[in-house]
């Protein structure tokens, strides 16, 4: 007959005890967290994205408009011939001849799909991960970057912007060449700073760079520039796009390209199936309306525009130049979080960048929407940079 269960559990660093008074002898599970997650993982704080019900959503870049009611009568139709009971195509083979007319992405390139750009940056960093292994950018950028190489495991090393956002073209050279980064991110156009970097500036890099260089291309659809056409030159450069900014958010879809050696290795650890059913069906269908999107970027763009004129006109605030579909300002008379508060309060809810990082600070991001949205944005705005005195 075996002993007692804590006999019996000899490997265990600290063994179930008879006398443990809790229900079935079970430890408090932060035991079992302290000694099994990673403290890469504990240290980290999980994203988080706020409440938006009853506010005029302006913090995620998202494409404000709905699709018109007869394209979501026809898409609800074409979603009829979708078969949920069998596994989706894992290859997305229907998927990737509509994107590549759509986005211009040569046949000599290989394409690989992810849930969304998060989890090509994250297959992208899994792939070269290892002990002493370095991911770069500069920073401010998107956040996870440097998020997803904590819990991958590499050193995310970034490096500062000038004071205009440009690239510091000098210090990134130095620092790839001394600490020799298995992946660089460039955001083109970055956020959230919303501004093109010097396509010089970035080629430099290219070259320098002897790993994995990724050009985060989300925000094309506003600034129109690209480098879709180097990776076929330029052997270790992939670009990667989204149709979130599109006008697809949900559909989480992403898109990397590349020379097809690389997406092959990468390939290797995509887990099977996981662009679903529904997802392929409907980008495709959308996408075969690009026109739509495009017409919708251009609105978008014009209402950036205004905007910009209008705030642009205050002493109290700095509106930073935009490719994007947003705006940075930095408040000069009044403390960003007040700011923000004071938005939140009127209504409408932005990106609070204070305290994110040193260049941010007192920094609010803000989404172009609507004209409607938009007007409500600046009236509130102005009351509340008026009522600190500005």
């Amino acid at each position: 007959m075996p002993g007692p269960l804590s006999t019996v559990c000899r490997g265990a660093r600290k063994p179930v005890s008879e006398n443990d008074d809790r229900p079935g002898g079970l430890r408090h599970p932060q035991d079992a967290i302290d000694r099994w997650i990673r403290p890469a993982v504990r240290n980290l704080r999980a994203y988080t994205v706020p409440e938006p019900a009853g506010l005029v959503k302006l913090d995620a870049m998202e494409n404000p408009y709905a699709w018109p009611q007869s394209m979501v009568t026809e898409w609800l139709e074409r979603l009829r011939s979708a078969q949920v009971n069998r596994y989706p195509d894992p290859q997305a083979r229907d998927l990737k001849r509509r994107m590549r007319e759509v986005m211009g992405v040569p046949e000599d390139l290989g394409v690989l799909f992810g849930n969304g750009s998060d989890e090509l940056i994250q297959l992208a960093q899994l792939a070269v991960a290892g002990d002493g292994r370095t991911v770069m950018s500069p920073e401010p950028s998107f956040v996870m970057y440097r998020l997803i190489a904590a819990f991958t495991g590499s050193q995310y090393i970034g490096v500062a912007l000038t004071d205009d956002f440009g690239l510091d073209v000098d210090a990134m050279v130095h620092a790839i060449r001394r600490h020799d980064p298995a992946l660089v991110f460039i955001a083109y156009p970055n956020n959230p700073t919303a501004n093109l970097f010097d396509r010089e500036a970035v080629d430099t890099l290219i070259a320098c760079t002897s790993g994995l260089l990724v050009i985060d291309e989300a925000y094309h659809p506003f600034a129109k520039q690209t480098f879709m056409n180097h990776p076929a030159t330029r052997g270790n450069l992939l670009v990667m796009r989204t149709v979130s900014k599109l006008g697809l958010a949900g559909l989480r879809l992403g898109l990397l390209v590349g020379a097809p050696a690389w997406i092959e290795e990468l390939e290797k650890i995509r887990l099977p199936y996981n662009i679903n059913s529904l997802t392929q069906i409907s980008a495709d269908f959308a996408l075969s309306r690009h026109t739509i999107f495009a017409d919708q970027a251009a609105r978008i763009c014009a209402e950036r525009d205004r905007v910009s004129a209008r705030l642009g006109n205050r002493a109290d605030l700095t509106v930073y130049p935009s490719d994007t579909n947003f705006l940075l300002l930095r408040c000069l008379a009044a403390d960003a979080d007040h700011v923000f508060a004071g938005l939140v309060e009127q209504g409408v809810l932005v990106k609070n960048l204070n305290g994110t990082a040193a260049a941010l600070s007192h920094c609010l991001r803000v989404t172009i929407g609507t004209p409607e949205e938009n007007e409500i944005l600046l009236n509130a705005l102005e009351s509340v940079l008026n009522s600190h005195g500005g």
